[in-house]
């Protein structure tokens, strides 16, 4: 299960009722910044989430809406937070302007109470835990160096309680060692397979933010299955030529995308000020009904859909 609370949901500019794009994706203990708009320090204060564990930013591009609050963020933490480290990854165009910003402007100089370290990364697997990947993966949004993000816990065979107690295995380690996949011996001498009490694998559940783009048909196969996508709708269908000047998406690209790829959920954000977010999905929802436009805070709980 991952839940994604929406910072900043605005295309460019913010708007009097919402911030740039920032996004915070958590898993049990790990916590994740994606993007980070001008004024997304004082939306994490806002929302109440504070920057404990915020450890680890992952930008999309470069352009200054997704980064520009990295700035403000790092000179909180020089002055007011306590924070062990912080990672910023992104591609190699990405943290060039990242490094000018955070060394050249922030900095000039000075050092970081903290470690800090900007890590190029390319599309593949950027972060693994005991139980879910990050992975990265490209994408086509004019002549930036694009990056999306997939966030998918590892399959697992479930504990199956009411075998294990049939078969006389105590709580506590025991059940551990055959979620873990050890045999383990009972006190009287029988012999406990981990199969004896596992079902069969299950796939976990399956995020997919991919930030701006100009094209979906090379998204399909990324976003396949997906228990919810996260991606840009910056233009309504009736300026879709201006869309693909500046290679942006309509509502209506993000849920054929969705349609085709077979996601569960739809979400669209970098909604542009001179739409209503209710026109955004009206449109998206004649194609694909199970679409929501966030909003800044919202917060939204993916885990698996069988």
């Amino acid at each position: 299960m991952f839940e994604i609370l929406f910072l900043g949901t605005s295309a460019s500019a913010p708007s009097a009722h919402r911030g740039l794009s920032s996004h915070i994706v958590s898993h049990n203990e790990y916590r994740f910044l994606v993007d980070c708009g001008e004024g997304t320090q004082r939306q994490i204060l806002q929302s109440g989430k504070g920057f404990k564990r915020l450890t680890r930013a992952l930008i999309t591009h470069g352009h200054l809406d997704h980064i520009l609050g990295l700035g403000g963020l790092l000179s909180t933490f020089l002055r007011w937070e306590a924070i062990e480290e912080f990672e910023v990854f992104g591609s190699r165009g990405a943290l060039e302007r990242v490094k000018v910003l955070l060394y050249d402007v922030v900095l000039r100089g000075k050092k970081t109470p903290m470690p800090l370290h900007l890590v190029e990364i390319t599309p593949g697997v950027i972060f693994e835990a005991e139980d879910f990947t990050v992975t990265a993966f490209s994408v086509s949004h004019g002549r930036a160096d694009s990056l999306g993000y997939v966030f998918e816990e590892k399959a697992r065979r479930p504990f199956l309680a009411e075998k294990a107690d049939a078969l006389g295995v105590p709580f506590g380690p025991e059940r551990k060692a055959l979620v873990s996949g050890e045999a383990i011996t009972l006190a009287d001498g029988k012999r406990i397979m981990p199969e004896d009490v596992l079902g069969d694998w299950e796939k976990g559940s399956k995020l997919v933010l991919v930030g701006d783009a100009g094209r979906t048909d090379n998204l399909i196969e990324v976003c396949k299955d997906a228990d919810a996508v996260v991606i840009e709708s910056t233009y309504l269908d009736e300026e879709a030529d201006m869309a693909s000047q500046f290679s942006h998406l309509t509502a209506r690209m993000g849920a054929e995308l969705a349609k085709k790829a077979g996601v569960k959920k739809l979400i669209l954000t970098h909604i542009s000020r001179r739409y209503r977010g209710r026109d955004v999905l009206a449109e998206a929802q004649t194609i694909f009904q199970n679409t929501v436009v966030a909003r800044d805070f919202d917060t939204f709980v993916i885990k698996k859909e069988n």
